[in-house]
């Protein structure tokens, strides 16, 4: 049940536009074409294991948790389900 000025379904809404942003995001960062033998970053070679799991993989597993935890403490607020935007 939505109260004030928003209608009916509003939230659930916000929720399906937050989960579809999400995902649109993830699959922009999915890796494409041919896997790197060496990381970009540290030229350590890349195991094989990697390469097949991750079609495109450029990074090593040690780089790319450095490059999602970057990435993890950037994201940022959701303004969409935040009072301050509700208001305005």
């Amino acid at each position: 049940m939505a109260g004030g000025w928003s209608k009916d379904g509003d939230v659930q809404e916000q929720i399906d536009a937050s989960v579809n942003d999400a995902v649109a995001r993830a699959r922009r960062s999915l890796p494409a074409g041919e896997s790197a033998l060496l990381c970009d970053e540290c030229e350590n070679p890349i195991p094989e294991a990697r390469r097949r799991a991750v079609p495109g993989v450029r990074l090593c597993i040690t780089c790319q948790e450095a490059v999602d935890a970057d990435e993890k403490a950037a994201s940022g607020i959701n303004r969409r389900g935040s009072k301050d935007s509700q208001l305005r």
